[in-house]
């Protein structure tokens, strides 16, 4: 089909905001299950999108020539004529950028979003977005060489803060100095030449738990990240749900105490200022300073600081004072999702971030609270679990996130 022959037959359908192309519902459909199926035969897409074959035909025929699927083969025979089988093109490549406070993992996934390369190195968002995305962008270009792909068909960002998802920028971040209003999004499409999307890190990570995670079967479930800071991704009906301005889940700054240690957003009491890895190891400080825990203290004279992860393995080493300050963590997380679970309903709920690398402890404690202070029939069937996924869940998440809307545009 010529191109002119192909603008006349999407004349009237609505244009992609990202790509520019025709829209096609099938054709969004049809990518979205090869994505998460596999390979399928024109029979099997037929029957699952319950359209007719000669649909399927057509639209395979046009996401061909877009470079977006190839047909692999013939199908097993089933009697009569043999369908052909359908996959993702193999030069599909996403790019997933995943920003911590503290690091950064940026990675390519094909188009059924495996992982085909992957980086992770420091970095602080404390030093402004222009170094930090600079950085991103240098390690996607390596990794782009060195799997000998120029472009990439589309970039996920998730960074670790507020964004309006629609706009594409972070909106007031506490811990993000310097990253209001900036135009996140567009600088690393225009660094990268294609189409990107940001979203919040947690979001990202949620949607990596429910395309390849231990949520993989779940289509309701809550994602909480225990890093620097802490937040939750609410994975609802299968989708993720950002809310009206797309802070739904920032449950680290609901406050869990009248007065407390002031948080990074200004007030004080908040969750996170309580049990995200920076309070648990400023609490390990001032706990190694006073000379309450001797582990503790030889660790901070070792390294001039201290942090979370130093904290786990005190703990681990059977330090009395570390222990109890990652039980304490546990316990202030249990606490607030006590609500959620009671507020949500949710199937399931997985524990990921930095500090769970902390040890079985603050597992064992966000289980105790959380199942202790929780409506039993809530409870009764809600298994709380550690995510599996490492820094893959990051990469993968954001991948997912651009590949929706890229496949979208068909």
């Amino acid at each position: 089909m010529t191109e002119d022959g192909q603008d006349a037959q999407d004349e009237g359908r609505p244009r992609h905001p990202l790509t520019g192309r025709a829209e096609s519902t099938i054709q969004a459909r049809l990518l979205t299950r090869l994505r998460d199926d596999g390979p399928l035969s024109r029979t099997q897409l037929a029957d699952s999108l319950e359209v007719s074959r000669t649909t399927i035909a057509v639209e395979v025929g046009r996401l061909g020539e877009l470079g977006l699927v190839h047909e692999v083969g013939p199908a097993a025979s089933r009697g009569g004529r043999r369908s052909t089988i359908v996959d993702l093109h193999p030069d599909l490549v996403f790019v997933g950028i995943s920003i911590g406070a503290t690091g950064m993992t940026v990675g390519l996934t094909d188009g059924r979003l495996a992982v085909r390369a992957q980086r992770s190195c420091a970095s602080d968002v404390r030093e402004g977005p222009e170094g930090v995305l600079e950085c991103a962008v240098a390690l996607a270009r390596e990794l782009l060489a060195e799997i000998g792909v120029e472009r990439p068909v589309g970039a996920g960002i998730g960074v670790p803060g507020p964004v309006d998802f629609d706009r594409g920028i972070s909106v007031s971040p506490p811990i993000m100095p310097g990253w209001d209003g900036y135009p996140v999004r567009d600088v690393v499409s225009r660094a990268l030449g294609c189409p990107a999307l940001l979203d919040n890190d947690v979001n990202v990570l949620a949607a990596g738990e429910l395309h390849a995670g231990v949520a993989r079967s779940s289509r309701d479930f809550l994602f909480v990240k225990i890093g620097t800071g802490i937040g939750c991704g609410l994975v609802v009906d299968g989708r993720v749900y950002r809310g009206v301005d797309g802070c739904a889940g920032d449950i680290g700054h609901i406050r869990v105490e009248e007065t407390g240690p002031t948080c990074a957003c200004g007030n004080a009491g908040c969750l996170e200022a309580f049990a995200g890895g920076a309070a648990v190891a400023r609490d390990a400080t001032t706990a190694a300073r006073s000379g309450r825990s001797p582990g503790l203290a030889t660790l901070l004279a070792e390294r001039g600081v201290l942090t979370a992860a130093d904290v786990g393995q005190a703990a681990t080493h059977g330090d009395a004072v570390a222990l109890e300050l990652v039980r304490e963590s546990g316990r202030r997380v249990g606490q607030v999702l006590a609500s959620l679970v009671s507020f949500v309903n949710p199937g399931l709920i997985v524990i990921g971030g930095g500090l769970t690398g902390v040890g079985h402890s603050l597992l064992a404690e966000i289980r105790s609270v959380t199942y202790r202070r929780s409506l039993p029939l809530a409870t009764g069937n809600l298994p709380i679990v550690l995510s599996e996924l490492g820094d893959e869940g990051g990469v993968i998440g954001a991948a997912r996130l651009i590949s929706s809307s890229v496949y979208a545009a068909g």
